[in-house]
């Protein structure tokens, strides 16, 4: 009977101990982009979506941080990956994409159906602080909100205005971005310019809202 019982044990510790084993090897295929690892862990029927507790990621948003993709395009073509999971920090795959200026990444997260918006920052945001014009622009494309805020209320023509980047700026404000539109801390895409020393963004602003009739 004891020795029953000692089988008992030891056999209940077992998958414990594999599923540790498998938790740590599944990050590690996906940092070291190792696709061939990460096939055979999904295949044996672990979770796509484990969370890595040192930053609240997921797989796939490490995927796309580390510049992962063949781990990236083997956890985002898993059916049941969750694509609009949210790290600790609140960041997507989508807006880390969008940051890193991985095209390739955003395009393949749009079309599996990841949100372009949502409430607080959004991919938009990053792209705009980036600079990934061409990112932005197939954002807005598929919809993105040119004035969607922050939990502060920084809007993204906000942030391409206080990281320089001209191009971005010019786009958002052809695709309908207020240029009135004022965060928490009463600034507006042309105090974020002036603060940041971006003169030549700073100057074509003043002669937009001049134009609109918001500055004398």
């Amino acid at each position: 009977m004891r020795g029953l019982r000692v089988l008992v044990v030891a056999a209940c510790c077992l998958p414990a101990i594999s599923v540790a084993g498998a938790f740590d090897d599944f990050f590690t295929a996906v940092k070291t982009d190792d696709a061939s690892e990460l096939n055979a862990l999904l295949k044996r029927g672990l979770d796509p979506n484990l969370v890595d507790e040192a930053r609240g990621e997921n797989g796939l948003i490490i995927a796309v941080r580390e510049g992962a993709m063949k781990a990236f395009n083997v956890l985002v073509n898993a059916p049941d990956i969750k694509l609009n999971a949210t790290a600790r920090n609140g960041d997507t795959a989508l807006m880390v994409a969008a940051f890193k200026g991985n095209r390739s990444a955003v395009e393949t997260l749009l079309d599996r159906g990841a949100a372009v918006n949502r409430s607080g920052w959004t991919a938009l945001h990053y792209a705009a602080a980036s600079g990934s014009n061409d990112i932005a622009q197939l954002l807005i494309k598929k919809g993105a909100d040119v004035n969607a805020r922050s939990p502060n209320k920084t809007t993204p023509l906000m942030m391409a205005a206080g990281e320089g980047h001209i191009m971005t700026v010019k786009l958002l404000l052809d695709n309908g971005a207020d240029l009135s539109s004022r965060n928490e801390s009463g600034m507006d895409a042309l105090d974020f310019a002036l603060h940041k020393g971006h003169k030549d963004i700073a100057e074509g602003l003043t002669y937009r809202l001049k134009r609109a009739g918001k500055l004398q």
